[in-house]
């Protein structure tokens, strides 16, 4: 049985979908959980279904990457030393090439990211974080494969994968271990921007199928295979992307 009683784990991006999720999961097998997000309300709604000894939030806007450090030192002065992260925060913005500026480049960059690189820069610190500490991030399949718009997107995404294959290297020698997980179409507020474009749910489930065939997952799918990457029972694993893609590798190879 995965257990995290005694853990302390931060989650970045903890106020809506798989975060938010997540944040359930990792409280429901023991953990105490640290919630960013700028949504307050929406963190006060999190904590409170998870209950007040168990969660607790901070409002911040992870995009201001001058105060992550002082962020980071908040939180382990008031909750202890952490034992293991989870970025979740995100954004994805439909952008053709011919209005993908530099400007828009840099706005998805800074939050899916830029601030992930600043997170682990400062809980890394051995002042911050306990014996084993275990990172991970929320990648997507998108780092895998191309789609119309989606340039900005796919590239902060495959730059996540590629710095924790670095990352994973180099904080080795601290006990620190990092993955990601690469998810699917998942029902998130992303899959509901998806309906409406390819119009009502069971045309836009029906065309989703034809690539991920395993068809929509569900934000506990995500969340069950990141409490076990940050268990001690994955002590083995680091500087790996877990694919959750519903079979859309295998249907596009078949």
């Amino acid at each position: 049985m995965i257990s995290f009683v005694d853990k302390k784990i931060l989650v970045v991006g903890a106020s809506s979908g798989i975060g938010a999720e997540t944040a359930h999961k990792l409280a429901e097998l023991g953990a105490k959980v640290v919630l960013v997000a700028r949504r307050e309300e929406m963190l006060r709604q999190i904590c409170s279904s998870i209950g007040e000894n168990s969660a607790y939030y901070y409002v911040a806007d992870v995009t201001d990457h001058e105060k992550i450090e002082n962020l980071v030192d908040r939180i382990v002065s008031d909750i202890g030393k952490l034992d293991g992260m989870v970025y979740s925060a995100g954004i994805v913005e439909d952008v053709p090439l011919r209005f993908l500026t530099h400007e828009k480049l840099l706005k998805t960059f800074e939050v899916n990211y830029f601030s992930f690189v600043e997170f682990v820069r400062q809980v890394s610190k051995k002042k911050n974080y306990n014996p084993g500490m275990r990172i991970l991030a929320i990648s997507s399949v998108s780092s895998l494969m191309g789609e119309k718009a989606h340039s900005s997107y796919c590239a902060s995404k495959a730059a996540i994968d590629a710095t924790i294959r670095c990352l994973a290297k180099e904080l080795w020698d601290k006990g620190i271990a990092l993955n990601s997980v690469q998810p699917g179409m998942i029902r998130t507020r992303l899959y509901d921007e998806f309906v409406e474009k390819t119009g009502d749910e069971g045309s836009a489930n029906e065309a989703l199928k034809k690539n991920q065939y395993a068809g929509i997952g569900e934000p506990s799918d995500v969340a069950n295979a990141i409490a076990f990457l940050l268990s001690e029972e994955s002590r083995y694993i680091t500087g790996t992307a877990l694919l959750m893609d519903g079979g859309t590798f295998t249907a596009s190879s078949s």
